[in-house]
Formats: structure tokens, C-alpha cells, sequence
């Protein structure tokens, strides 16, 4: 047992001794804007370091190469590390949260789901609003990382569709797998710097526009306020609409485009059905505020584009409190929620490949009843899918309603309204943030919520981020016989 564990614990020191290192470099920003939570930065790094260098020291294995299980194990440890370690100083920052509300801030952020338990968010200081900006953008480039490499071999609910894609890049294209990754770096840091650079030409501060650019490219929708994107105009929201939409295309399309400028890479019928949702949904929306006398036509386009846009692409930024729109609206967003972006994205969400799956399994069986003795290959952007690809897609959507339900369930029992658990439930499981109602709603935020609620729903986002199978998988007593 610990010849396996050593290569999975000694990962897990080298990403500590990486958090310890982003600890200081925030300690050196509070020590330059004279932030009295610097010592607070200095003391986790400290924790973080020892931690690190012990699992590095005691567990180095040159020259391993990481089994399957293995990896199932590595992927669901490094999440819960990282966790643990960025709430160290959300735990001694002079604000003494609680266990619970330091690991649900930090499994939020790191998760890019966006949730919080923090009000008065304009009134923290400078370090710790870049802290939880750090975490989010962070967690956006290890869940990009997780989705093209790791998952698909792990054949998690459905992903195994792009390995033939990730593979493609990495024995014609691109020589070796390391060159993609530096690719995947290099593109998530430029639409990075394009997205802050965008932010301060459209009127943000330098240090909002940091936050918010690292929010907005890691899907993850931590604000600098309260107010969320509710207090920019509307230059600001259709630039964060913009960079959410790019954060939520797969990267290696991103990639392929920057080495290639060609239109025709994005015909591919993922980002086609997720653009296409995004453009019904917001059409249906728009005339639905125009109708009820809400908005303009202008406003209400930007208020239906940015709100539905954050909501399906999991960033989970708000403009305004859409739960005051009407009962359309409401059931509208309650229903988006689940879709999320594309695979190999930032984004959270069921995915909206799933759902193609899904359909193109329910016509063929249609088919099949009509005509019980034809054959019908499934095709997905023109290669045929393998029957097991389109039954692990099912298989995860049936595990991620039954894990919703339960969620719901025990949030329940601990004293929760029907629309605060589900949507607490929901939110967290695909990565939103926001859910609805008054207590979780987007004008709200978690703090009220019993410990044992926050728990569950750390624990919740963990699974949600980890596409569920991955963390379930280690619950099994056949996992750990081999």
C-alpha cells in the first residue's frame, strides 16, 4: 500500500510547496500595499511549505509512472490538498472564520464555483480579495489540465470522446504531451492578460480588473463587491460576456485556432450546440423582460446575455437579481444551471456534449422501434461513437441526479426550504455558484447555513468539479483490493 500511495502523496507535496510559493508572493503584495493580513499569508506559507516538503522528502520515487488507480487517487487528493491548504489563511485572517466557512470559501474557489459565505466583500483587504482570486484562477488551469489529459483516459462519463482529439494533438501536431500543456498554459495566460487588459480599457481599476479577469477566465465568478458585476456599465458586462464564452470553448480548439486563425476549427458540433443554446436562451429571455417592461430592448439584451451567459458557463457572476424577473425567468435559470460549458473548458456543468449524447441515443432508439431490425451507427462531428462512450455519458447523468437528489435530501433534514436545497444542491454540484431564492440567491450568499450544510456542499463542489465518478470511484472496496 505505500509503494502506491508514495508517487500520489509525493504529487501532492510538489502542488503544496507550489501554494506555499503563491502564499508568499501574496504576502510580498500585502507587505508592498501595507495589508495587516501579511503576516497571516507568511504563517499559512510557512504550514504549507513544511507539508509539502515533508510529503516531497519522504515520498520521493524517481523516475514512477502512474497507474489508472493511481491517478483516480492523485486526482481527488490534489483537489482536497489544495483545498485545505488555501483556506489556511482564510482560518487565521483576522475575520476568524470557522473551519467550515475557510473550507467552503476555499473549496469554492478552488472548484471555480463562486459560492460564498463572505458579505462586505468591498470592505476585505487587498490580499485576500487577490487571495480568492488566486484560487479560482488556479483551479481554472488544473481543471482545464484534469479535462484533456487525465480524464478521458480514465474513461470518466463520456470524456474518452476526446482522447482521440488530445491524442491527435499530441503525436501530429505537437511532438510530446509536455509541449501541449506548455500550449494550454500559454493560451490560458493570454486570454488572461487580453481579458484584464480589456477590463481597465473599458473603465475598471488595474486591481478590479485583475480579480475579475481571473474570475472571469477560470469560470469562476469571485467579485471584488458585493454587487458582483452589478455595479460596472454595460461595456464592462459585454466584455466579461465575451471572455466567458472563450473560457467556456475547449482550449484545444483555442490552441488550434492561435496556430491556425480558421472559423471553420470551431464548426464542431459541441461549441455549435453550446453557442446555440446560449443564443435561444437569451432570444427567449430578452423578449420575456422586453414584454413585462423591465428593460429597454438594449438592456434587456445585456442583462439576458451576461446573467444566462454567467449562469451556463458557470462563472457565476451576477448584474442583478434575476429571481425578481418573473416565474419564467426563475424556472429559466433553474433549468440552464445543469448545461455548463464544453469539455476541455474551464467550465463546470453537466457538460453540453451529455446532452448530445443523450439525445443521439434516444432517436436511435426510436429508430429502432420503428425499424426493430436496422442498424444505426451514432455519429458525433462525423466519427461514429462506441456504444460504451454513449452508456458512460448516461451512467454519469444518472449518478449526478441521483447524488443531486440526495444532496437535496440531507440539506433538507438540516432545516433548508425545498428551493434553498435544491439550488444549494444544484449550484454546487455543477460548479454555478449562485442558486435561487433569498438565502442562496444571487443577492444572497451562504453564510446562514448550518456547518453540516457547508460540508455537504464543499464536499458536493469537490464531487462536482471531479465530473462525480472520479471521487466515487474510491468509495468502492475494488479499488483499493486492485
Amino acid at each position: 500500500m505505500l509503494r502506491f500511495l508514495r508517487p500520489v502523496l509525493f504529487v501532492c507535496g510538489i502542488l503544496m510547496l507550489i501554494m506555499a510559493g503563491l502564499m508568499a508572493c501574496v504576502a510580498v503584495f500585502a507587505w508592498w500595499r501595507q495589508d495587516p493580513e501579511m503576516q497571516v499569508f507568511l504563517i499559512s506559507a510557512a504550514i504549507t511549505l513544511g507539508v509539502g516538503g515533508s510529503l516531497v522528502v519522504s515520498c520521493r520515487t524517481p523516475g514512477f509512472h502512474l497507474i489508472s488507480r493511481q491517478l483516480y487517487l492523485l486526482t481527488s487528493l490534489s483537489w482536497v490538498f489544495l483545498s485545505l491548504a488555501g483556506a489556511l489563511p482564510l482560518f487565521f485572517s483576522h475575520f476568524q472564520l470557522g473551519p467550515a466557512d475557510a473550507v467552503f470559501e476555499a473549496v469554492s474557489g478552488i472548484t471555480t464555483t463562486g459560492s460564498t459565505i463572505l458579505s462586505g466583500i468591498e470592505d476585505l483587504p487587498a490580499s485576500l480579495l487577490l487571495w480568492r482570486s488566486l484560487l479560482q484562477w488556479m483551479g481554472g488551469l488544473g481543471v482545464i489540465g484534469m479535462a484533456v489529459s487525465i480524464l478521458p483516459f480514465l474513461r470518466i462519463g463520456g470524456m474518452r470522446l476526446f482522447h482521440t482529439e488530445s491524442s491527435d494533438w499530441s503525436d501530429k501536431s505537437i511532438p510530446r504531451v509536455q509541449s501541449l500543456a506548455r500550449l494550454l498554459v500559454l493560451t490560458y495566460l493570454t486570454l488572461t492578460v487580453a481579458c484584464i487588459t480589456s477590463y481597465w480599457l473599458v473603465g475598471m481599476t488595474l486591481f478590479d480588473a485583475i480579480n475579475h479577469a481571473m474570475a472571469t477566465v477560470s469560470t469562476g465568478g469571485f467579485a471584488t463587491d458585493d454587487r458582483s458585476m452589478g455595479r460596472f456599465g454595460a461595456a464592462v458586462l459585454w466584455v466579461s460576456i465575451l471572455f466567458m464564452v472563450l473560457s467556456a470553448l475547449p482550449f484545444t480548439l483555442l490552441i488550434a485556432f492561435g496556430r491556425r486563425p480558421s472559423l471553420a476549427l470551431f464548426k464542431n458540433q459541441q461549441v455549435l450546440g453550446f453557442l446555440g443554446i446560449l443564443f435561444v436562451v437569451t432570444l427567449l429571455l430578452t423578449v420575456d423582460l422586453i414584454n413585462l417592461n423591465l428593460f429597454g430592448p438594449f438592456e434587456a439584451l445585456t442583462q439576458a446575455a451576461f446573467n444566462l451567459v454567467s449562469v451556463i458557463t458557470t462563472t457565476g457572476f451576477a448584474a442583478s437579481d434575476y429571481t425578481q424577473w418573473g416565474t419564467f425567468s426563475i424556472a429559466l435559470f433553474f433549468v440552464v444551471t445543469f448545461i455548463g460549458g464544453c469539455s476541455g473548458s474551464t467550465s463546470g456543468g453537466m457538460k453540453v456534449f451529455r446532452f448530445q449524447l443523450s439525445y443521439l441515443f434516444l432517436r436511435s432508439q426510436i429508430r429502432k422501434l420503428i425499424h426493430p431490425n436496422g442498424v444505426f451507427v451514432t455519429q458525433y462531428n462525423g466519427k461514429p461513437v462506441q456504444d460504451d462512450i454513449i452508456l458512460s455519458a448516461i451512467a454519469f447523468s444518472f449518478l449526478f441526479f441521483v447524488t443531486l437528489a440526495v444532496t437535496t435530501m440531507l440539506l433538507a433534514m438540516m432545516g433548508l426550504d425545498l428551493l434553498t436545497s435544491l439550488t444549494a444542491a444544484a449550484t454546487a454540484l455543477t460548479n454555478v455558484g449562485p442558486g435561487l431564492g433569498e438565502i442562496v440567491g444571487p443577492a444572497g450568499n451562504f453564510a446562514s447555513l448550518p456547518d453540516a450544510a457547508k460540508w455537504l456542499l464543499s464536499l458536493a463542489m469537490l464531487m462536482g468539479r471531479l465530473e462525480l465518478l472520479t471521487l466515487m470511484v474510491l468509495f468502492t472496496p475494488m479499488f483499493w483490493r486492485g
